[in-house]
């Protein structure tokens, strides 16, 4: 069984970020996505250090993908042909594009965005069973509005990057293809998946299709224009959409493989993977260095 490991760290030139609310905790007041871009350069080092040793423990590959020329060819791509995709989704359909490149030379991939922290060494691929369960992933529905009263409500804004955002639009794009609308919002921070099951989610299959329906459901009049607001070009809204499409089976990672550090400075002992949602790197290395064995 051939398998890997592999990130993504691409440095965002500071005039292609978007505006994204100031974290809770910064004292610096600065815009999210500008943060995030000090945060990861201050932080790299560590953490190309904990993904390249977590692979080296549980003998696997490993890559780091950055800015490099596929990088810049793939970029310029969707520039030329999507101006309306920013480049942070951009970076995010990427590492989709590398999840099929590294599929045609590996039974099984794992994927860690690179702010996900091994804390020890237990297997990932030992613990799920992918070539039968189907790929391992995040649930995010516990974080969407599913009122519709309360998402039409002007008082209730959610971010167009928010869980709730993703469950609509996709739930537009499947109704729009003549489904029930019913969909789950995936996390694609961490994806474990075999070359089989990546093959049938089929991401890349009809793209320009796709695209065109978001294009098309952001003027569409059916939906009330607090709900098309939400609705943007998002992989994880494209994940959740193929996913129902080809009905493509979902086990779905618990805490130990994907813990979610986001509104609570917490760390539950015997966490492998931590997704530091919140970029408090330095909370997490000192948790680390105390913790690890």
């Amino acid at each position: 069984m051939k398998r890997i490991i592999y990130s993504l760290y691409i440095d965002i030139d500071k005039s292609e970020l978007d505006y994204q609310s100031p974290y809770t905790w910064d004292t610096d007041k600065l815009p999210k996505t500008e943060k995030t871009k000090l945060l990861f350069q201050e932080y790299y080092s560590w953490l190309k250090e904990r993904h390249t040793e977590y692979a080296k423990a549980i003998g696997v590959d490993y890559i780091l993908h950055e800015n490099d020329e596929r990088w810049y060819s793939f970029k310029k791509f969707f520039n030329e042909t999507y101006p309306q995709v920013t480049a942070y989704n951009i970076v995010n359909f990427y590492k989709i594009h590398l999840l099929y490149e590294l599929s045609k030379e590996y039974d099984e991939v794992l994927y860690l965005d690179f702010d996900v922290v091994p804390l020890n060494n237990d297997n990932f691929f030992d613990a799920w069973d992918l070539q039968n369960n189907g790929i391992a992933i995040l649930q995010n529905d516990d974080h969407v509005s599913y009122k519709f009263g309360e998402v039409t409500n002007p008082l209730h804004i959610s971010s167009i990057r928010s869980p709730t955002a993703k469950y609509w639009n996709c739930k537009a794009m499947l109704i729009e293809s003549n489904m029930s609308g019913e969909n789950n919002v995936f996390n694609t921070g961490i994806i474990g998946a075999s070359s089989k099951d990546i093959a049938k989610l089929d991401y890349w299959t009809n793209f320009h299709d796709v695209i065109s329906l978001m294009d098309t459901l952001r003027d569409d009049s059916m939906w009330p224009e607090q709900i098309r607001n939400m609705f943007g070009y998002d992989n994880e809204t494209i994940w959740g959409y193929k996913v129902k499409m080809n009905n493509v089976k979902i086990q779905w990672l618990d805490e130990k493989w994907h813990h979610f550090l986001d509104r609570w400075d917490y760390i539950k002992p015997g966490c492998t993977l931590c997704h530091v949602i919140n970029k408090k790197f330095k909370y997490v290395r000192n948790w680390y260095e105390k913790n690890s064995l």
